[in-house]
């Protein structure tokens, strides 16, 4: 009776580690997929990640160009205004200045009195100074 009590006993023992080995062997591939499963995820998220940072970087950019653009422009045209501006004011003057010979005559005067150094006037066919001699 003691043998068969042994051999059952060896039985069942070789039974439980049989299973027990299954069971490990069953819960190490659950685990091994779940930590694949964990990795693709986190794989997955950082790639997304990275798609959305890059997006909003090229929308950035281009926003940032966009702004560029606008100013650009801007000052195109204040640089157009003042031109316009400083066109008239040619205009005007040049107006005022037709058929006024005399006053001309004493801009020119006034200027060569006002300069620096000495200065001699030499008046010559069409009535324009010589400014520069050479000694």
């Amino acid at each position: 009776m003691k043998r068969i009590t042994l051999i059952i006993g060896l039985i069942l023992l070789s039974i439980s580690m049989t299973s027990c080995y299954e069971f490990s062997r069953e819960q190490h591939m659950k685990d091994a997929e779940a930590n694949g499963k964990a990795t693709l995820l986190e794989a997955e998220h950082s790639k997304k990640a990275m798609i959305e940072t890059a997006k909003a970087e090229n929308e950035s950019a281009t926003l940032q160009a966009e702004a560029k653009v606008k100013i650009a422009k801007a000052e195109a045209q204040a640089e157009i205004e003042r031109a316009k501006g400083i066109a008239e004011a040619n205009r005007i003057i040049g107006e005022s200045m037709k058929g006024n010979n005399e006053y001309l005559e004493y801009l020119k005067i006034d200027a060569i009195k006002n300069s620096q150094g000495s200065k001699v006037y030499i008046p010559t066919e069409a009535n324009l100074p010589i400014l520069e001699a050479k000694r």
